[in-house]
């Protein structure tokens, strides 16, 4: 079958979102057909906004609109403690559920050499200097288990072995290789509370 080409171009764009085949792919382009030419428009603004307006927090790492995101810009909260997690999405996501008000820090990915994901290309550097510059008594390790989850923090727990930092990780209920982005609210809730200290 042969759609008109900006359709299938429409189709093809959909596909490139995460766990979109072809078949939710032109369901979603036959959804935007049935849209006002006003929706169409507002679509179009909001996508571009994305793409010029939302940039990289310079201090954490995560998702902002200004110099400094919402998170770096709360007073509120405990700046002594950074919940340490792999990506912007989780940051969000330990947010909503709303048992700790720390700071964060974005690694970007985990360490996995058979990738080629190394220790430089995170931003693990840029999370020492911060534990430096800022006082911080403890960090929570809150990182996917698994092989890259484990290496990456037991890399940064080596980096800090001379400095006084608490460095605890989330309880192991967090199944093994579980993405954190499919966990319920009770199970992160818990492997926050039981977080232990890494020996």
């Amino acid at each position: 079958m042969n759609y008109p080409k900006t359709f299938q171009q429409l189709i093809d764009m959909f596909k490139l979102l995460p766990g979109v085949g072809t078949k939710t792919a032109e369901r979603y382009a036959f959804s935007i057909l049935s849209l006002s030419q006003e929706k169409l428009e507002e679509l179009s603004k909001v996508i571009t906004d994305v793409g010029n307006n939302i940039t990289t927090c310079p201090i954490c790492g995560c998702m902002c609109e200004t110099n400094k995101c919402m998170f770096c810009n709360d007073e509120t909260r405990d700046s002594s403690i950074i919940c340490v997690v792999e990506n912007q999405k989780n940051a969000f996501i330990f947010e909503k559920i709303g048992a700790f008000k720390t700071k964060y820090h974005v690694l970007g990915g985990l360490i996995s050499p058979i990738d080629g994901i190394n220790p430089d290309d995170l931003s693990i550097e840029k999370l020492i200097n911060r534990i430096k510059k800022e006082n911080i008594k403890e960090i929570i390790l809150a990182l996917r288990p698994g092989i890259e989850g484990n290496t990456t923090s037991l890399y940064i727990r080596k980096l800090l072995e001379d400095t006084e930092v608490k460095i605890t990780q989330m309880a192991q209920g967090v199944p093994i290789g579980a993405d954190i982005e499919y966990l319920d609210k009770l199970t992160l809730e818990m492997a926050l509370e039981n977080r232990s200290e890494i020996s």
